[in-house]
């Protein structure tokens, strides 16, 4: 799958605020992928996985900063991971 078909597919909703013609997946993963835990769909997850793959997403989350409990949840679910390998479970406040 190529970035824009990857954005053409991703849903309104998630990336209201930014310019869809100027959005770059490689630069700020971290942003998409949040962006499509908070707001996205099952779709939108499935568009993710099938640009990134699944081992680059788990990367990417055990780096942020934040992940809301039922996402951390999911995501180490899917990946067979332990919550205590990402960043935002043992920082939490």
């Amino acid at each position: 799958m190529t970035k824009q078909e990857c954005v053409q597919r991703l849903s309104a909703p998630c990336f209201w605020d930014t310019d869809r013609e100027a959005f770059d997946l490689d630069q700020y993963p971290a942003f998409i992928v949040s962006r499509v835990f908070e707001i996205g769909t099952l779709n939108d997850w499935r568009t993710l996985v099938s640009y990134y793959g699944l081992d680059r997403i788990v990367e990417v989350c055990k780096q942020m900063r934040h992940i809301d409990e039922v996402s951390l949840a999911f995501i180490t679910t899917i990946s067979n991971t332990n919550p205590a390998d990402y960043r935002c479970f043992v920082t939490k406040q």
